[in-house]
This record gives C-alpha cells, structure tokens and sequence, in this order.
C-alpha cells in the first residue's frame, strides 16, 4: 500500500535538494558566464557590420552556436555522460551536472549577448572610432557599458534557464530538485513530494527573474545619469 511522505520529511529533503540545485546553477551560470560572454563578443564583433568583420570565424561560430542551441538539454545530457566521468570522475551528482548544464548553457547565453550588443546605437560605436579608440577599449567602454542593462537581463533569463535544465538533470541521477521529483514524486507517486518540487521550482525562477530584472533597471537608471 503507497503511504505519503510527511510534510516533516518533505521539507528535509526539499532543504537538502534546494541547496543542490542552488549549487548547480551557481556554478554552471559561473562557467557559462566565463564561456558565453566573450564567444557572443566574438560573435558581434566578427559578424557582418561588427568592429572586425570576419565571415569565415563567423559562420563557424555561428553554427556551433546553432547546434549547441537546437539541442534538446535531455540528449545533450547523455551525449556528454563519457565526457563528464572523464573530468568529475562519475556521472551521478550535482557536480556531474554541472559539466552539462554549463555546455548546454554557454551557446544560450552567447547568442543572447550578441543580440544585445547588437542593439547599441552604432552613432555611439562610430563616435568612439572617429575620437581613436581601440577595438578592445570600444567593446568594453562602449558596447559592453551600453548594452549592460541587457546583459544583465540576459544572464537573469540564461540562469532561469538553468533552473530548468536542472530539474532535467534529474532524469540521469544528477541531483537537486528534479532527482528528487523523479525519484519521490513520479517512482513513487508521490504527488505530495512532486507538487512541492514544482512550487519550490518555480519560486526560484520568480525570485531570480525579480533579482535580474532589479539589477537591469538599476544599471539602466546609473547609465543614464552619468549619460
């Protein structure tokens, strides 16, 4: 006969996973930052009308960019398990999960970085050729403080998504609140266990939205004082 799990032993297990899945994204949200940044840099800049054209680097970028992004996270996830044993040593755990999440993540957060470059006023990019600005001063003096408030939201949105991809990582053990839905909830049929993971999940989502979307105003309402 199935029996429910107290609410004593749900809110346990919730701490114990919400603190997992707060690792995870932490730290795949680090490396992806690390990683996204400058390829969706590299990307504006090499494309056509960027500060140094390139069509080749361009569409090579470009599609890995694509491929990395039309993936579904699910079979990036098992595609990567060789590679994942090879750097963590295994591939269960929320560190395993952390070397998918970040890979999964890197082309998301490039591809949202050059479109926010590509938004900043070129009168603003060709004022600061014309005083004989470098091309490395102009992409961190002019293109990166212009289009910071969209940076910034586009972190907030890459991270969101991690929260989701997260949960995923839960199909192959990888631990946090979608193992624990998996295991409890949908194993088990637990609905106690799988709503409450559902409720705390999207929680965080809200509360990193709000953050992001804080931050972003704020360094838009800076910008424009100091304009």
């Amino acid at each position: 006969m199935r029996t429910e799990t107290p609410w004593s032993t749900v809110f346990e297990l919730l701490a114990e996973t919400g603190w997992e899945t707060l690792y995870m994204v932490a730290l795949s949200a680090v490396f992806a930052l690390i990683g996204g940044l400058p390829l969706g840099v590299l990307l504006h800049v090499t494309s056509p009308g960027g500060l140094r054209p390139q069509a080749l680097t361009y569409r090579l970028l470009n599609f890995v960019v694509d491929i990395g992004r039309s993936l579904p996270f699910v079979i990036l996830l098992i595609a990567l398990l060789p590679v994942t044993r090879s750097i963590v040593g295994t591939t269960l755990g929320s560190t395993a999960a952390v070397v998918p999440l970040t890979v999964g993540a890197i082309p998301f957060l490039a591809r949202l970085v050059e479109g926010a470059l590509r938004e900043v006023d070129t009168s603003v990019v060709e004022a600061a050729i014309t005083t004989g600005a470098t091309k490395p001063h102009i992409v961190r003096g002019v293109l990166l403080r212009e289009a910071a408030p969209a940076l910034v939201a586009g972190i907030g949105v890459t991270v969101i998504a991690l929260i989701g991809y997260s949960a995923m990582a839960g199909v192959v053990g990888g631990g946090g609140l979608g193992d624990l839905a998996i295991r409890y909830g949908y194993q088990r049929f637990d609905t106690k266990v799988l709503i409450s993971t559902v409720v705390v999940l999207g929680v965080f989502a809200r509360l990193v939205q709000f953050l992001f979307d804080l931050g972003s105003r704020g360094i838009d309402r800076r910008r424009r004082v100091t304009a």
